[in-house]
């Protein structure tokens, strides 16, 4: 599959497919840090940490279309068996977005962040209000007693890596969420076929050199 044909297959799927070329991507390593993006520690993690392809997934709990490639998304990683995924909250629609990383980025002290994020992310529609949100939360059978006391004593460290994801998006020049970088290339909303055909070029890619790391 060439390029003219899977940009044809992606805005079939629904999306908006920026590729990182191999000069683009020369430019791109001096302003951007790959391997922060990639493997920032602070970062919560999904699937398998040893995978041949990452996804790294910059999402807003008020977002939509985040919601709407959320069940797509966390099928193919499930199904595919071999791919890594990053999240990188970044919300940038509204102020309780900030309060919904902040709760989901608590929760990964007690090794319950994807259970939070899904949480979330469940909520249907937009502008969903902080107290929402906090229901949402505490239904989720997280230990709120323990998230309570993690968002107070790492609030630093939550505001610190916001805002490190706030840069990193900034720097790559993203124009909103979600956006998914899929080994070496990136992608708006894609539904399951697309993830699927995404992961396929990604490895093609790869294999021919076209790494982002």
């Amino acid at each position: 599959m060439d390029r003219r044909q899977f940009c044809r297959m992606a805005a079939g799927a629904g999306a908006a497919t920026l590729f990182i070329a191999a000069a683009g991507q020369r430019a791109l390593a001096q302003n951007v840090d790959v391997k922060a993006i990639l493997h920032d520690p602070e970062a919560p993690e999904a699937g398998n940490p040893k995978g041949d392809v990452t996804i790294v997934n910059f999402t807003d709990y008020n977002c939509p279309f985040c919601k709407k490639a959320e069940p797509d998304l966390n099928r193919i990683v499930k199904e595919d068996g071999k791919v890594r995924l990053v999240y990188k909250d970044w919300p940038i629609l509204s102020e309780a977005s900030v309060y919904g990383a902040q709760l989901a980025l608590a929760a990964r002290y007690q090794g319950r962040y994807d259970l939070v994020h899904h949480a979330l992310m469940s909520i249907p529609g937009k502008r969903i209000p902080k107290p929402k949100m906090l229901e949402a939360v505490k239904n989720s059978g997280v230990d709120m007693n323990r998230l309570n006391a993690d968002l107070k004593a790492h609030s630093a460290s939550i505001s610190t890596l916001l805002q490190r994801n706030l840069d990193q998006a900034m720097a790559l020049g993203l124009q909103g969420t979600p956006t998914y970088l899929i080994g070496p290339f990136r992608t708006m909303a894609l539904d399951y076929d697309g993830f699927k055909e995404a992961l396929a070029e990604a490895r093609r890619r790869q294999a021919a050199g076209e790494r982002m790391e």
